[in-house]
């Protein structure tokens, strides 16, 4: 039998670690183990508990927990054409930017009152704005302090990978078991074009000079993580015309050198953000080009499509950013931790997640055993737990799933501006969301109103909310039901 409907929403605005543990009694969860105890087929058990608790390295684990990434290391020894750090800024959402820089001590204070608040917090990362391993001395002086407080919290870092590899063994004493790198290219000559200097051995580096080192010190840090069955992340951002067709190559080399995970993400290149590229309009993919290229890369390095691009101060579940509400004035000077709300919040999901597997399995099983050469393209409105539970006016995203023979497929997601404000809706805010869902079949929410429903038929998108609250896998296979005669697997 299926586990009750239990919103996470109503899970996270509890005020006491009790409501929470109330839940657990009343049958939210009979487990006693943290995270979820069942495991995809593809992924053996050892890896499975490296990364069911952290959003960035599992798909499912993105629609239950939250990272937090502390702005400690802003000093950098490369120059990108696509990045432009900026500090003190609220108002942009990209890798980079920060709202306030932090000294180890006041990032041990923020770390404390964000999981005394959130309870889905269970990875701490480092991510700049400059870089974590260059500004190693705040790093390990972060996470020492940090480990000491809450030592059941993920560690993990993200790198250019220059500096990496004199601080692999240290990674290693400090049980950092995850670690991404951005790897752009393994061509000097595409490199280049990405990269004007770098810093390295007390000399700067231009040209192709440049870039053939920082492949080098890439590469040499990848496999070294890799030897030590530290888990990697590759984080390549796709330019076009630049390095869009070479990723193809890129993900080879680090498929070969034991990358766990390769993320493409879009190139950021609005001219408001001062970048290099953007100031000389160098274009960004659009969403199709970027499923394309991920689509070619499918039978090589894991894929990761569910990647938000967060800033470098960022707080909560991946697509939801609360790092506004921890600035350090409006946090405790000396925050006392209380681990039971967390580990309360953990049993509770544990038996939403194994319930949630298992009609996504039986979902997939069914749209796969029907023979068809189409695919359905279906964008989703939900706040996480893998349920349809966002309205189609409060959504600020649409996950972006694909039905088709060889089964249902999380490939993306669509950024776009909400569409009511104030309880209206915006005719303008509709339009662009029309654009940002090009090539999309369905669209599923938890409620629509007949206006946007009718304004995205006559361009072609079919919306409903007859599946509100469902799981997603389970509402899919429902609709392809539908569309092409398999038995309905919908549940609540």
């Amino acid at each position: 039998m299926s586990a009750p409907i239990i919103s996470l929403e109503s899970l996270t605005n509890t005020t006491s670690s009790g409501q929470l543990l109330t839940t657990v009694k009343s049958g939210g969860c009979a487990s006693s183990s943290c995270g979820s105890s069942s495991r995809p087929t593809d992924m053996d058990s050892a890896t499975w508990e490296k990364v069911k608790d952290h959003p960035c390295f599992s798909e499912e684990a993105h629609h239950y927990f939250a990272r937090m990434h502390v702005a400690v290391a802003p000093a950098c020894n490369i120059q990108c054409n696509y990045c432009n750090r900026k500090y003190d800024c609220a108002n942009e959402s990209r890798p980079g930017v920060v709202s306030e820089k932090l000294t180890p001590d006041q990032a041990l204070r923020k770390v404390i009152a964000v999981a005394n608040e959130v309870p889905q917090l269970s990875v701490l990362g480092i991510a700049g704005p400059g870089d974590a391993c260059y500004d190693w001395n705040k790093t390990r002086a972060t996470f020492e302090r940090v480990a000491r407080e809450i030592p059941d919290i993920k560690l993990c870092i993200s790198t250019n990978g220059l500096a990496l590899p004199e601080h692999v063994d240290e990674l290693v004493e400090m049980n950092i078991s995850h670690v991404t790198i951005t790897i752009n290219m393994v061509d000097p000559e595409v490199g280049e074009q990405i990269y004007p200097w770098i810093f390295y051995g007390h000399r700067r580096y231009t040209g192709t000079d440049a870039a053939k080192i920082l492949h080098e010190r890439q590469m040499l840090g990848l496999e070294m993580l890799s030897e030590r069955g530290i888990l990697t992340k590759i984080n390549s951002v796709m330019i076009p015309g630049v390095n869009d067709e070479h990723l193809i190559e890129v993900n080879k080399w680090v498929r070969e050198r034991g990358a766990f995970l390769h993320n493409v993400m879009p190139l950021i290149s609005d001219p408001a953000h001062g970048t290099s590229f953007g100031l000389t309009g160098q274009r960004g993919p659009n969403a199709l080009e970027l499923k394309a290229l991920q689509d070619s890369l499918e039978g090589g390095a894991r894929l990761m499509r569910h990647c938000r691009q967060c800033r470098a101060d960022a707080v909560g579940l991946l697509g939801t950013d609360r790092g506004q509400e921890f600035t350090l004035d409006q946090i405790p000077l000396e925050p006392h931790y209380d681990a039971a709300k967390r580990h309360a919040y953990r049993e509770v999901v544990a038996g939403i997640r194994d319930d949630h597997l298992a009609a996504k399995e039986k979902a997939i099983a069914t749209v796969t055993s029907v023979n068809i050469r189409g695919s359905l393209q279906v964008a989703v409105a939900t706040k996480g737990g893998g349920r349809i539970n966002e309205h189609f006016g409060h959504a600020k995203e649409f996950h972006v799933y694909e039905a088709s023979q060889t089964g249902i497929k999380f490939v993306g997601h669509r950024k776009i501006e909400p569409y009511c404000h104030g309880g209206w809706g915006e005719d303008a805010a509709l339009l662009g969301i029309i654009a940002a869902l090009e090539g999309i079949d369905i669209v599923l929410c938890a409620r629509i109103g007949e206006c946007p429903k009718e304004k995205l038929m006559e361009a072609g998108i079919r919306a409903t909310d007859a599946y509100g609250y469902d799981y997603i896998e389970a509402a899919i296979s429902a609709l392809h039901a539908t569309e092409y005669g398999t038995p309905s697997q919908a549940t609540a």
